[in-house]
Formats: structure tokens, C-alpha cells, sequence
């Protein structure tokens, strides 16, 4: 029997993939805020928030205006800032809206730390200098933290585990995990074979004093 094709299905699909295929629009900061550049303003928001990795045109819009805040430079928003901020985040391939969250971040951190480093080289006394150099050390430090962060979370919270070059020999058993041998540690012990070896000769010198006073007690 010949079933016909469920073609809304195919259409879904098919629409699914070309949304996942194509590229992301740009934004436009306006006076009033932003724009998504595109055509089709309900296709370009499907496209930005598959690449922000979010759910609904709410969670995009309130990840894109932290992102505009985040990119001011001076005392407004930066668009080529802003447009390298989402370029990030695409590249990341957040998965979730924990993950966009949390990448949007790390992106934030990152564009913060250049700003340190920026006023850093270019302090004009040691107060301005020592002050750009904590705040670089400070988002310095966050940065790796947050990649362990994003690690862990798309892990479900297992380590990772590698295990390299491992032999086993005939009847033995493989370990795997940090292993520490010391030499000091092996110990045999000696006392058994030692006190079997040492039973004859003592029995041998026990028989030589009893033959000795034997001679001493005999009469002349």
C-alpha cells in the first residue's frame, strides 16, 4: 500500500533547515534602539534567535539590548562593536537560553577586559595605571572561569576523563584514574624464608655444643 507523503511535515523541515542554514541578519542600532536587518523582519528574528540559541523573539530582543549596552564605547552604543559581540556569540553556537546567557557574557567580559588593557597602555599616571591593571586582572581571571562554566553545564556536570596508553598484560587488571607508585611501597617479607633458612643451622650448632661437652664429661 502507497502512502502519500505528509507534506506539512516536509514543509516544516524543509523551512527548519534553510532557517538553520542561513546566515543571521546584521543589527542596526536606531535612535530609539535597533533593528534587525533584514527583508522579511518575522524570518530575520527566527534567524537571529536560532543563532543566539533562545527560544522566543522575547529572550533575543532582551540578549541583543544587554548586547547594545554592553558594546558602548564612549557614551553610546557601538555598532561594529556590537556587530562583532553577535558574530561571537554565532560562533559559540549557544545551545539553550542558559547557554546564551551565559556566552553573552563571556563575550561582555572579554570586550570589557580589551577596554582595560586599552586604558592600561595608555594611563597617564601610576593611579590610572594600577587601577586598569586589576580590572584587566579581575576579568582576566573570570574569562577561563566562565569557559569552565559553559564546559561543565554542556558536560551535565561529568569531568571529563582521558585515558592514554593503557596496557594490560595477561591476568592483570587496568586501572584507570591518577595512579602514584613509589618504590618504598613494595615490601616483601623475608622472615618466613629467612627463619627456614636459619632452623637448620641452628639445629647443626645446637649439636656440636652437645658433642663438644659430651667430650669434656668423658673420663680421661
Amino acid at each position: 500500500m502507497n502512502t502519500a507523503p505528509d507534506l506539512t511535515t516536509s514543509t516544516i523541515t524543509a523551512a527548519t533547515d534553510q532557517i538553520e542554514a542561513a546566515e543571521a541578519p546584521r543589527i542596526k542600532l536606531q535612535s530609539h534602539g535597533f533593528a534587525i536587518d533584514h527583508q522579511d523582519q518575522e524570518l530575520g528574528e527566527r534567524l537571529m534567535a536560532n543563532a543566539l540559541g533562545v527560544a522566543d523573539r522575547e529572550a533575543m530582543h532582551g540578549i541583543i539590548r544587554q548586547l547594545v549596552k554592553a558594546s558602548v564605547n564612549g557614551e553610546s552604543p557601538d555598532e561594529v562593536n556590537l556587530s562583532f559581540m553577535i558574530s561571537m556569540v554565532k560562533s559559540i553556537k549557544p545551545r539553550d537560553s542558559i547557554e546564551a546567557m551565559l556566552v553573552a557574557q563571556m563575550v561582555s567580559v572579554h570586550v570589557m577586559a580589551m577596554r582595560c588593557a586599552h586604558h592600561l597602555a595608555n594611563a597617564d599616571n601610576l593611579a590610572q595605571h594600577d587601577s586598569a591593571a586589576r580590572a584587566l586582572g579581575r576579568l582576566a581571571r573570570t574569562f577561563p572561569a566562565q569557559i569552565e562554566a559553559l564546559n561543565r553545564y554542556r558536560s551535565h556536570g561529568e569531568p571529563a576523563i582521558t585515558v592514554q596508553n593503557v596496557s594490560v598484560g595477561d591476568g592483570g587488571k587496568a586501572i584507570v584514574g591518577n595512579v602514584t607508585q613509589h618504590a618504598r611501597v613494595i615490601v616483601s617479607d623475608k622472615n618466613p624464608p629467612s627463619a627456614a633458612r636459619n632452623a637448620p643451622k641452628a639445629s647443626g650448632s645446637r649439636r656440636r655444643r652437645d658433642s663438644a661437652d659430651a667430650k669434656r664429661e668423658a673420663p680421661a
